[in-house]
């Protein structure tokens, strides 16, 4: 399956900076595998059967929780793309309900990112694009942001 940026680029234009979500995306099924090994692990520690089956059921439970969160983040990862070329900034997300989003790099005013602590610490954030008349458009969450910017702001 192609990249969408692929399908849309036009002659003399060329990709500059990709980027994607961000991998924070799974943490909440990372979470979830952790409790349902710990689950899985404490009913194999124990002689008594009911606390047995209820870990073990526990643990299913949450790994199947854990594998929908994991196959939704993937999914949300796999349909988003973000990229600058040297004459517009694209943003598409989604499959089959799609969204898209292009600003030539001449109309792009401004370009703000937000960054909370722990997106500080692991990199990423949102990023806001300000229009000359085109309005505002902001990405969540991708990764490496402050880079980002930059491919939109250097010249």
């Amino acid at each position: 399956m192609a990249r969408y940026i692929d399908e849309i680029l036009q002659p003399g234009e060329r990709v500059l900076y990709s980027t994607n979500a961000h991998w924070i995306f799974y943490f909440p099924a990372i979470l979830a595998w952790i409790v349902a090994i710990a689950l899985f692990v404490l009913s194999r520690q124990t002689d008594i059967y009911s606390v047995m089956i209820v870990c073990l059921f526990g643990a299913g439970l949450v790994a199947l929780a854990a594998l929908f969160w994991t196959l939704k983040g993937w999914f949300h990862r796999f349909t988003t793309e973000t990229d600058v070329t040297n004459l517009r900034v694209v943003h598409k997300t989604g499959f089959i309900k799609r969204r898209t989003f292009e600003m030539a790099l001449d109309k792009v005013e401004s370009v703000d990112v937000n960054q909370s602590i722990l997106g500080r610490i692991l990199n990423y954030g949102d990023v806001t694009i300000n229009g000359v008349g085109e309005g505002r458009e902001t990405i969540r969450t991708i990764a490496s942001p402050l880079a980002f910017r930059s491919s939109i702001t250097t010249r």
